[in-house]
């Protein structure tokens, strides 16, 4: 597992958008597997699940993202991405390089944030 968590300034829904983009349209393998939005109270939610084919592990390894945004327009975006899959062991993990690969997908997407 590698995990990112990250407070963004910025429009909600053009990060939606980059994120999705920059995955779906960063490798060959890459799915959306599935998204969740919703609000309440005034605040913004959206879940992002991710998958791959890992070469480096000849596995598939997801990344889980998620929004949250609170009330105010201009408040922070606050960010956190999950990976997971990626290992061939049955008792521990061993060979997490393609969850890592996938994590820094999204770190180089948002870049500019």
């Amino acid at each position: 597992m590698a995990k990112l968590e990250k407070h963004i300034r910025g429009d909600f829904d053009a990060l939606l958008q980059r994120i999705e983009s920059g995955i779906i349209d960063g490798s060959v393998s890459a799915s959306l597997e599935g998204a969740s939005d919703f609000y309440s109270g005034g605040a913004r939610c959206s879940v992002r699940v991710f998958e791959r084919y890992s070469a480096i592990g000849s596995n598939r390894v997801s990344l889980s993202v998620t929004l949250f945004q609170n009330q105010n327009e201009d408040s922070e975006i606050h960010l956190s991405a999950i990976t997971s899959g990626g290992s061939q062991a049955i008792l521990f993990k061993i060979n997490t390089l393609g969850e890592g690969a996938f994590l820094e997908k999204l770190e180089k997407l948002l870049d500019e944030y």
